[in-house]
């Protein structure tokens, strides 16, 4: 196998900090005039007929932030630009918050998301970390803002979607604007020393890992409001985008990162971190099992059902990045080789099907065969998960990604 596919070799660090730069490059047409991110084209054109919407804002601001730290030229004005759509186009003045998104036409998307204010805060994070203006203003009120309507404290879990107003909660509850909660929450705990936060992504960790124990290490997404997992949900539109039918491997490989991330940076190597790391190696084994190269083809399948079978065989380029991620990860912890080993696997599959050796980025969605579709993710929308797989294989486990290049371990 090359060499620039193996972990720890010259080859891969200098294939992971090129692309890297060329997706810092590929991303910087996405500020609208009022800052707000425009969603990216297949060549990184925006696409000025869709909403500018403000989780991929706040991804941008996250992304372009650590550009900053990585001092990478224009970055900061980038990240600049993000936080001039979120605090102001996208901010709700009236009723607090922010906004789904604002239409081509300056209409507002409604309902105010939780999974939106989770990257919120994962921005201002990270912006607070490059010392841009107003980044602490943007933090303070994204924290007060979800902790009184998002965060719920006698559950030890998050919302998930309210009305434009705060007066309707919806029934849904959800895993994924959860997970996204603790990967900002630990960014904050890091970036302001606020552990507070840590200690509420623990809580949240725990929930998922006894519903995940209960059910074969397969996660259930999609809850009541009363937390009672609805298996079925949306069987009849598997491949919705936020919300699919059935197991998302890609989550479980995401969970088993972010887990690991919290169980070191609280536990350090002591043996309470000990059960945290062995349910992340569960989670992250299971996935793989159930949707590496299910069908024969290379690739992660998107969604499979309860018996590991897969539903929707797309391959999103998500999933992959958190395969680097995670593998990558587990390598360092575990020193268990077989980790390596899928890293360096994951690693050539993006380079022979993933990665736009053309017109840059990763392509966001493939079908069954590793053919070019764009039937739930057309275009290359935003920079976040291709952009955190160059850096995450190299940087501490139980350091958040912004922390981590501020401290200087990235070069």
């Amino acid at each position: 196998m090359n060499e620039k596919y193996r972990i720890d070799t010259l080859e891969n660090q200098k294939f992971l900090k090129e692309m890297r730069e060329n997706l810092l490059a590929f991303g910087r047409q996405f500020p609208s005039e009022t800052g707000a991110s425009y969603y990216l084209g297949d060549d990184g054109a925006p696409w000025k007929e869709r909403p500018r919407e403000t989780w991929i804002t706040s991804r941008m601001a996250h992304v372009y932030s650590i550009g900053c730290l990585l001092s990478v030229e224009g970055c900061g004005e980038l990240a600049d630009s993000a936080l001039k759509g979120l605090l102001g186009e996208l901010s709700d003045k009236k009723n607090g918050g922010w906004y789904s998104g604002v239409t081509a036409e300056q209409g507002i998307l409604p309902d105010k998301q939780c999974y939106a204010h989770a990257f919120v805060i994962l921005a201002a994070s990270s912006a607070l970390l490059a010392k841009r203006p107003h980044a602490k203003e943007l933090l303070d009120e994204a924290l007060a803002l979800y902790d009184l309507r998002f965060w719920n404290e006698e559950e030890g879990l998050a919302c998930d979607t309210w009305n434009t107003e705060f007066t309707v909660l919806s029934d849904y509850r959800g895993l994924n604007a959860n997970m996204h909660s603790v990967e900002a929450f630990l960014a904050v705990a890091d970036a302001a020393g606020n552990e507070t936060y840590r200690v509420r992504a623990g809580r949240i960790i725990d929930h998922v890992i006894g519903w995940a124990s209960e059910n074969d290490w397969r996660i259930p997404e999609h809850f009541t409001k009363d937390w009672k997992a609805d298996l079925d949900c949306n069987k009849e539109n598997p491949a919705d985008p936020f919300k699919p039918y059935g197991a998302t491997p890609g989550h479980g490989i995401e969970w088993a990162r972010l887990i690991t991330q919290w169980a070191l940076s609280t536990y350090g190597e002591s043996d309470e971190a000990a059960p945290y790391l062995d349910a992340a190696e569960q989670l992250y084994q299971r996935a793989v099992f159930d949707a590496w190269q299910a069908d024969g083809a290379p690739g992660i399948v998107y969604t499979t059902d309860w018996n590991g079978e897969p539903v929707v065989h797309d391959r999103m380029h998500w999933t992959l990045a958190e395969a680097v991620n995670t593998s990558s990860v587990l390598y360092r912890v575990t020193e268990k080789e077989e980790y390596a080993e899928d890293y360096a696997e994951f690693m050539e599959y993006l380079d022979r099907k993933v990665l736009d050796h053309k017109n840059g980025s990763w392509f966001h969605q493939l079908d069954q065969s590793n053919h070019l579709i764009g039937t739930v993710w057309p275009g290359k929308s935003d920079l976040y998960h291709a952009f955190q797989a160059t850096l995450i294989p190299y940087l501490p486990a139980d350091i958040s990604i912004a922390k981590a290049v501020e401290q200087g371990y990235a070069e």
